[in-house]
């Protein structure tokens, strides 16, 4: 049956011995907690949670749903339960100020915390982890009164958190977007509208629920110039800061779905109700932006988490399945048949899953000390901080829910006709892990958010600044001859990298359609680079730990070898990519709208 431990070993190696998050805390402003034994005991503590408490309940979830009546939500067995021991056991505050009742640890770390929690049941983890969006924007962009109103509860986890974006008519373009905010003689504002796909948005786990909503004030421009963001509670809370009455707005429904059924995705309707708002009018995009940047990095955790759980249960599976011999002789000839694991295309699907884990893995937490020093680092520091993951955070979040969504698809498959089984959880992994590619932007979205508005709209200064780094990277280790393969892969790709943005470049220049036609082959090509680079560090660090002479040789020689893998059988995808994204526009706009399909004989 299917199962969960957390892997603490290669969280340790990609944050301690890569990425050198120990010096990283020492001289981070603020991190004085988080001192190699506090977070050892964290991350173990984490992991008890998430296997023993969460990993039970991700089938269950599956299986039971959410259940919807007379606009009253109810979780499946045991989420409300574990829900009551996350906040007990102080979770929720775990990477907050501490003027807010947080304890002030850094966001890396409660990204370490949060990597358990999403693998071991996604489903669950969807509840906390809105909320957590709706804290920064709240701590970013709300006044001094809504920080003590609102905040204080959410980091606490005596409430929960939202976010409320799309409407029946429009998806990603909220340009169109309907909801009406009324301004009140009492200074709140009367919020009209109906907003879909709303995750969380009503459940039994909490007493109340913070919705952030996007909506426009009477007088407000059209597009997305013209919108404004608003705290909208469940509850209306008084002078005191306790619950008051319920607030005038209610779940009209909540969606029959293919995955994540242990989550609630709801219709919610505003009927005039009472939402105070956040930041300047009109300028509510610029500040949910917090919460999607926040959302989109969560959501490139998804593709880590199936890809993780998928991973764990393949190769679990495939030491113990009997099926025929080894093309080259029997390597068990004492059983009936060998197990699966030996034959080469079940290595192939399990080392791809190994490689974009394990790869996803040292990218996220990349990027979550980015996000430490984007709020802790000195100025330079975080205008650096934030470009960079201006360009990460799309990349990371449509490559690695692609990458995840392949990787739990090879599980399925190393199962066989099993994987399509209930019983064995990988069409469970296949079904949640989809939804991940849609929501917080599609890889479409995310695709021209990066080449579009990140890269060519900054005249590619913002590439240049992660490619030098790869570039500096390369120069430093060239002189390695065992290492030779890796580097000099990965400075030729990093050199194409910039050719192709400048030959898009010149025929967007002519075409702006070549931007669109080009956008996803680049990201993914993007992904493979970026994912390169991580292999590259992961083996120099192998390396290094096996030249010192290591007591753990089969860990750090499985890292060189994975990453061999990686170079070898996946980063020659780059080709096909660098094929498609320069073919041009005109094979794909071409033909005429009405000759796509002939039904009539």
């Amino acid at each position: 049956m299917p199962e969960y431990k957390a892997p603490l070993r290669d969280i340790k190696f990609v944050t301690e011995e890569v990425l050198d998050f120990h010096g990283h805390y020492a001289n981070l402003l603020g991190a004085e907690e988080a001192t190699p034994d506090m977070v050892a005991a964290i991350l173990e503590e984490g992991a008890k949670f998430a296997e023993r408490v969460l990993s039970p309940l991700n089938r269950v979830g599956d299986q039971q749903g959410c259940q919807f009546k007379d606009g009253v939500v109810t979780t499946p067995d045991g989420f409300k339960e574990a829900y009551q021991q996350y906040v007990e056991g102080g979770w929720p505050s775990l990477s907050h100020p501490e003027e807010v009742g947080g304890q002030g640890l850094p966001d890396s770390l409660g990204m370490m915390v949060t990597e358990m929690i999403a693998t071991s049941n996604w489903s669950w983890g969807m509840y906390p982890g809105l909320s957590h969006g709706a804290m920064n924007t709240i701590e970013l962009h709300g006044t001094d009164e809504q920080k003590q109103t609102y905040l204080t509860k959410l980091v606490s986890g005596e409430w929960t958190g939202t976010m409320c974006l799309t409407e029946p008519h429009c998806g990603t373009d909220l340009g169109m977007l309907k909801t009406k905010a009324e301004p009140q003689a009492d200074g709140s504002y009367a919020i009209t509208g109906t907003k879909i796909f709303i995750s969380a948005g009503e459940h039994d786990m909490a007493d109340n629920i913070v919705h952030i909503v996007l909506a426009r004030l009477p007088d407000a421009p059209a597009g997305t110039k013209g919108i404004s963001l608003f705290i909208v509670p469940k509850h209306n809370v008084d002078d005191a800061g306790e619950m008051a009455d319920r607030n005038h707005v209610s779940c009209g429904s909540i969606e029959h779905k293919m995955g994540i059924h242990g989550n609630a995705t709801c219709v919610m309707n505003f009927d005039g109700a009472k939402g105070f708002l956040i930041g300047e009018p009109n300028r509510g995009l610029n500040c949910m932006f917090t919460f999607m940047n926040t959302a989109r990095l969560g959501t490139a955790l998804q593709g880590l988490a199936h890809a993780e759980w998928a991973l764990q249960n393949s190769v679990a599976y495939a030491k113990d399945r009997l099926q025929m011999r080894a093309l080259s002789g029997p390597k068990a000839p004492e059983k009936a048949a060998d197990p699966i694991i030996v034959h080469p295309d079940v290595r192939r699907m399990l080392l791809t899953q190994k490689a974009f884990a394990e790869g996803g893995r040292a990218l996220i937490h990349y990027c979550s000390k980015l996000v430490d020093i984007t709020k802790k680092g000195s100025k330079e520091e975080k205008e650096e901080a934030d470009e960079l993951m201006s360009l990460l955070t799309p990349i990371a979040k449509a490559f690695l829910t692609e990458t995840g969504f392949e990787s739990a698809n090879h599980g399925l498959q190393v199962f066989g006709g099993h994987g399509f089984i209930a019983e064995w959880g990988m069409e469970q992994n296949v079904r949640d892990c989809r939804i991940a590619m849609l929501y917080e932007g599609t890889t479409g979205i995310q695709a021209l958010d990066l080449l579009g508005r990140k890269v060519l709209m900054t005249q590619g200064a913002t590439l240049r600044r992660f490619t030098k780094i790869i570039h500096k990277f390369c120069k430093e280790h060239k002189g390695d001859k065992r290492l030779k393969s890796y580097i000099t892969a990965l400075d030729k790709l990093n050199g194409e990298w910039g050719d192709v943005t400048m030959k898009i470049g010149m025929k967007a220049m002519r075409n702006k359609d070549e931007v669109g036609a080009a956008s996803v082959d680049y990201l993914m090509f993007s992904g493979y680079v970026v994912l390169a680079y991580f292999w590259a560090r992961m083996a120099v660090t192998a390396q290094t730990k096996l030249d010192e002479g290591t007591d753990e040789v089969g860990f750090y020689t499985a890292k060189l070898q994975t990453a061999t893998f990686y170079y070898e059988r996946l980063l020659p995808r780059t080709r096909a990519h660098v094929e498609a994204m320069l073919s041009g526009a005109d094979n794909l706009l071409a033909m005429d709208e009405d000759n796509f399909l002939f039904l009539n004989a």
